[in-house]
């Protein structure tokens, strides 16, 4: 089973980076998919429009926290709009790719990333006007 994935998604599945709840979040990105089950929580804390810190909660497959945890590596540190730009495809390629089948979860990690920086903003926005 193993040898269809590359060498660096078997070491983030049995390795996983910056795995855990986040229970001090700005923002929380919450992705599922309904056919494989999938579930994925990305948690982002900012300061200065940089995403300072970036956990994940992943239930689902190898691949899924695999790429869960590739998604982490490559948002920290990032300001908010490079975020938003790292794409799917790219989490597919910084694992150096995924079995087709597989492909659906570096959307997902992508998409939670997406969901937890607009959420972020969305909160900002109602808090920034609340103040006005």
């Amino acid at each position: 089973m193993f040898n269809i994935y590359s060498k660096k998604v078997i070491d983030h599945f049995k390795n996983p980076r910056n795995m855990g709840e986040m229970m001090d979040a700005d923002a929380v990105g919450e992705v599922g998919n309904p056919t494989c089950g999938d579930l994925i929580y990305i948690y982002i804390k900012v300061k200065d429009n940089i995403i300072k810190d970036i956990s994940f909660q992943t239930f689902g497959c190898g691949a899924a926290i695999a790429t869960s945890s590739m998604i982490t590596e490559l948002a920290k540190g990032k300001t908010l709009d490079e975020g938003l730009e790292i794409k799917r495809t790219d989490v597919a390629n910084a694992l150096d790719g995924l079995p087709p089948i597989k492909l659906h979860c570096s959307n997902l990690a992508a998409d939670g990333l997406h969901k937890a920086i607009n959420n972020y903003r969305m909160e900002k926005k109602d808090k920034d006007n609340a103040v006005k």
